[in-house]
């Protein structure tokens, strides 16, 4: 199963508003994920085992040097208006009290960290659309672990958001040991990631 657009009639010029209003009111079957990328509704099916064990695998590391003041979160919306994006990373780190003050999604500005691991369906999005909507919010790190690129799975990880873009802070294969800086301080072993 891939990712489907979700068609619409354009809802006053397709405003920030009304692409939320489309976003809060479409039916998608149970599991699935229903975000906005670069203007369009898209629902795309529940994640297979194995992207959830590696998202499950960065979130155990991930808690174990989590300051108090941050939380590691699956399913959470993040919204950069300036992009048309409303993303729901695999696994993004913000500040508990923005997700405790409560509404449909927080700004992607505020998170420290955002994951992101490609499914075959709409591994393009990851790798393209919120690339740049990562980093046009400025979110610190962006670690995106695409099990299906080309010439086998990979992990990268891009940070110093400037102007929109990230620069590349590490690259490499499955099986490499990956450090997320500051606030984490982390030693990511990725030998343990499985591949579809």
């Amino acid at each position: 199963m891939s990712a489907l657009t979700v068609q619409h009639e354009p809802v006053s010029g397709d405003s920030w508003e009304g692409l939320v209003r489309l976003w809060e009111g479409t039916d998608a079957p149970e599991g699935c994920k229903v975000e906005i990328i670069e203007g369009i509704v898209t629902v795309a099916p529940p994640p297979v085992n194995h992207h959830n064990a590696i998202a499950v695998k960065v979130q155990r590391a991930v808690m174990t040097v989590l300051p108090e003041t941050l939380e590691v979160y699956q399913t959470l919306n993040v919204a950069i208006p300036s992009r048309d994006g409303l993303y729901i990373p695999d696994l993004v780190v913000v500040p508990e009290e923005a997700v405790l003050e409560g509404g449909a999604f927080v700004p992607a500005a505020i998170a420290e960290l955002a994951v992101e691991v490609t499914s075959k369906s709409n591994a393009s999005n990851d790798r393209v659309a919120k690339l740049a909507g990562y980093a046009q919010a400025a979110v610190p790190l962006y670690l995106l672990i695409d099990a299906f690129a080309t010439g086998g799975p990979t992990i990268t990880l891009y940070g110093e958001p400037k102007g929109g873009l990230y620069r590349v802070l590490q690259a490499g294969k499955f099986g490499e040991t990956f450090h997320l800086p500051a606030p984490f301080d982390l030693k990511l072993d990725t030998s343990a990631f499985p591949t579809p």
